[in-house]
């Protein structure tokens, strides 16, 4: 993670800011996304039928590879200094680029693509954050998380 003044956060814009380790994504994760959202398509959950689909195995939901972007980016960005809280402020862009099968390790490299002061130390930060399939060279998913830094001035 790199720690700096708010206003220099800027000279970071289109810089590759940090890579996250690999992660794992097992069925009993798969299945744990599936259970909390209701999606319990087969090529997710049912490990026989998937066998039968062009990835031959199961695969992560999308928007469980997405919901991943929170952890992976956990010291691995650019933040200001003096934060009192950082929240999640949604996603500018997302394309999910290629399945996940079970078991394969995924993740995320960073870079700082946009940053905006709001008003009363409120810093908006948007990260291009691409989401590697270890082994294989297309991402799994690119996305644009932007987060809403509110800093003691």
């Amino acid at each position: 993670m790199t720690i700096v003044p708010a206003e220099e956060m800027e000279k970071y814009i289109g810089q590759e800011v940090g890579v996250s380790d690999w992660f794992e994504i097992n069925q009993e994760r798969i299945n744990q996304f599936a259970e909390g959202t209701n999606d319990h398509q087969f090529i997710h959950v049912d490990e026989e039928m998937a066998k039968s689909t062009p990835w031959g195995s199961t695969i992560a939901h999308g928007f469980l590879t997405l919901s991943m972007v929170t952890f992976l980016s956990v010291d691995k960005t650019v933040m200001p200094e003096n934060i009192q809280m950082a929240i999640n402020y949604g996603l500018d862009k997302v394309r999910f680029m290629e399945a996940v099968p079970v078991n394969s390790k995924i993740r995320g490299r960073f870079v700082l693509s946009d940053v905006q002061y709001k008003k009363a130390g409120r810093w908006l930060v948007k990260h291009t954050a691409t989401i590697e399939i270890e082994g294989k060279d297309k991402p799994a998913a690119i996305a644009e998380p932007l987060t809403l830094f509110i800093v003691t001035e």
